[in-house]
């Protein structure tokens, strides 16, 4: 398995993509808090792991990119399936969060205005 038989497979199974970064393949544009990667080790030779608030965490190393492709395609099968309907794209989720910012902002506004005059000045 190589890169474009993995980003098929991920694609098929329609994990969101915002999930994995494949450089080459299909890189990230906007990169979100945490997602998986896999990529060339400086010293050869193939690594997968998270990367999660700039930092690499339970990263593996492979020899072969057949091995590390395998190991990501594992890890992204580990984690809970997303809900029916089809895979959002990184923008979509992005707008879907400030659709929820704002709802939160005008919830907040909503019950202040709401409050009683005498617990409004605490």
């Amino acid at each position: 398995m190589d890169r474009a038989e993995l980003l098929r497979t991920l694609r098929d199974e329609r994990v969101p993509e915002a999930l994995y970064d494949l450089p080459g393949v299909r890189d990230i544009e906007v990169q979100p808090d945490a997602y998986y990667f896999l990529r060339p080790a400086p010293d050869g030779g193939w690594e997968t792991g998270l990367r999660e608030r700039s930092r690499d965490r339970d990263t593996s190393r492979f020899a072969t990119e057949d091995e590390a492709c395998r190991d990501l395609l594992a890890k992204l099968r580990a984690r809970p399936r997303p809900p029916e309907g089809r895979a959002g794209t990184v923008e979509e989720y992005l707008a879907r969060g400030e659709e929820l910012r704002r709802r939160a902002r005008e919830e907040v506004e909503r019950a202040l205005r709401e409050r009683p005059p005498g617990e409004r000045e605490r």
